[in-house]
């Protein structure tokens, strides 16, 4: 059986660093990592998502703020509260909570964000950075810096020769994650729904990245024997044996059979999940330590 990639733990290590991090530049007499979140609207899914990651903000003895807007916001007020966040010296990090209301144009809000505070990693200018290897101070998007962490902490951080096959393209995790494999030396082929004998492809992969969002569509003899597998995917299934109306998370992998064939494997949930909130703590904790003239700390 493979191994299990406890990305839960491997999170709890990144925000221990973080709050270290924080604690290191009070005492250098800077200003503390501030992090502020905006919400558009009560979608339950995001008050979840925000909640948490204020929570975990403060955990860390960031200055946490959150501004939470009516659904009847206009962009123009949502691009001032934006607008005077970038001009805020208290505030390293901005996350605005996806899905906006209809109304507003996401695009546009998501470029109003000052690059060196997007700690997403959306902004046009962290997307180039991480395209052309400027990862020093380019800001990464947090699931694939996660699923990064989680590899090299089975194959180590230099991945020279290793083939590594990515399924998914999306701009928040697919083409990321390749960019990322690449800078750490693999060779790199992003597979999607047109890819023809995907099977047969993924196979090829020491380092299999399932970022698609179908429920279990990779199967176990598309695993390559000891190959690692990032199963980013969270999908909620009908689960009728637990009860009526009863649901359960799976991934994009068939858990038990892939598990049966690689050398490593992320659960789900328990995997990759843990490890976003985690990274999204460490942008920030590194734009204030950028933001103080300092050497960016590395995870």
């Amino acid at each position: 059986m493979a191994e299990v990639i406890d990305g839960k733990s491997v999170a709890a290590d990144v925000v221990s660093k973080v709050k270290a991090l924080t604690a290191e530049l009070s005492a250098k007499g800077a200003t503390r990592p501030g992090l502020a979140v905006v919400i558009v609207g009560e979608d339950p899914a995001s008050q979840v998502y925000v909640a948490s990651k204020s929570r975990t903000a403060k955990e860390c003895g960031f200055h946490s703020l959150q501004h939470t807007l009516p659904a009847e916001t206009t962009e123009e007020q949502l691009l001032k509260t934006i607008g005077d966040l970038n001009a805020d010296p208290s505030i390293h990090g901005i996350l605005v909570q996806l899905p906006l209301p209809g109304h507003i144009d996401a695009g546009k809000v998501i470029q109003t964000i000052a690059p060196e505070k997007d700690v997403d990693g959306f902004h046009f200018i962290n997307v180039g950075k991480l395209g052309t290897g400027e990862l020093e101070t380019a800001f990464v998007p947090c699931t694939p810096a996660g699923s990064m962490l989680l590899i090299q902490r089975v194959r180590g951080k230099d991945l020279s020769g290793l083939n590594a096959v990515v399924v998914g393209r999306s701009n928040i995790v697919g083409k990321p994650m390749a960019n990322l494999l690449l800078a750490a030396n693999c060779t790199v082929t992003i597979a999607h729904s047109r890819t023809k004998d995907l099977p047969a492809l993924a196979r090829t992969a020491d380092i299999l990245v399932a970022a698609v969002g179908r429920p279990e569509m990779i199967k176990g003899d598309w695993v390559k024997p000891g190959a690692t597998v990032i199963d980013v995917g969270i999908n909620r299934m009908p689960a009728p044996e637990k009860g009526e109306g009863k649901s359960r998370l799976v991934g994009d992998v068939v858990y038990a059979e892939a598990a049966a064939v690689a050398g490593a494997i992320t659960p789900v949930p328990g995997g990759v999940g843990p490890m976003t909130i985690a990274m999204l703590m460490a942008n920030t904790v590194a734009s204030a330590y950028l933001a103080a003239g300092l050497k960016r700390p590395s995870f």
